[in-house]
């Protein structure tokens, strides 16, 4: 099945009013900037989204909390956003923050059909609030969900029409396990080539997992936090 949309417009066309939404990326590296801005541009009300962090002001998912999109959202990190903060204690948006490693479990977990799991992240804090405790081999463990989402917003480096996913490195984070948990997978992709042009031994997230795939072009790679130093004026000693 030939599964490339042309237009990243009508790729999420029918992301409807009160969706959930997972977006894949760590910070702004493997974000599907592309596939945001497009939503952006739709502009659906009242979504839900999960993901790791929610971008920087002005960029990515950022865009989205300026427009006023996102009624609640499920992550880890949320410092590099100023508007964010506003939101969250004006009352405008709800937040749940959970452990990384947490959040990725129970993404994955949702992919794998698993409904819930026991972990010992969070216990003893105001995370367990509202948990079920247990005892395993004398240490606690909480009781974590799944995660599910109605669409998942990715980014690969390369794909295939029959949307086989191959990642590049650290871009890699939470892509591949969002695109197994979500009922609609869109990926965008660097280089889009044919069937059978990829290393099968290569690719991590199977076609069977993706619905849409297009190819970006021209995407603006931006460094989060760029901490320099002044160069050395003094000769080698």
């Amino acid at each position: 099945m030939n599964k490339v949309f042309d237009n990243f417009d009508a790729a999420v066309a029918d992301i409807p009013d009160g969706a959930t939404i997972m977006v894949g990326g760590f910070g702004l590296c493997g974000i599907p900037e592309t596939l945001i801005k497009a939503v952006v541009g739709k502009n659906p009300r009242n979504l839900h989204t999960i993901s790791n962090n929610v971008g920087v002001d002005g960029f990515a998912m950022g865009l989205m909390l300026e427009a006023g999109m996102i009624a609640s959202h499920i992550g880890s990190y949320v410092g590099e956003n100023k508007l964010l903060e506003e939101m969250v204690i004006a009352g405008r948006l709800d937040l749940k923050l959970i452990p990384q490693g947490t959040l990725a479990e129970r993404i994955r977990a949702g992919g794998a059909g698993i409904p819930a799991f026991y972990t010992p992240a969070g216990v003893g804090t105001v995370v367990a609030d509202g948990k079920e405790v247990r005892e395993f081999n004398g240490r606690l463990y909480l009781l974590e969900h799944a995660l599910h989402a109605d669409f998942a917003l990715i980014k690969a480096w390369k794909g295939d029409r029959l949307g086989n996913l191959i990642y590049r490195k650290t871009a890699r984070n939470f892509n591949p396990m969002m695109a197994a948990a979500a009922k609609c997978t869109i990926a965008e992709v660097e280089e889009l080539v044919e069937p059978g042009a990829l290393d099968p031994d290569r690719i991590v997230t199977p076609g069977v997992y993706v619905q849409r795939i297009l190819e970006c072009a021209g995407v603006e790679k931006r460094i989060e936090r760029r901490t320099t130093r002044p160069a050395s004026t003094g000769a080698a000693q």
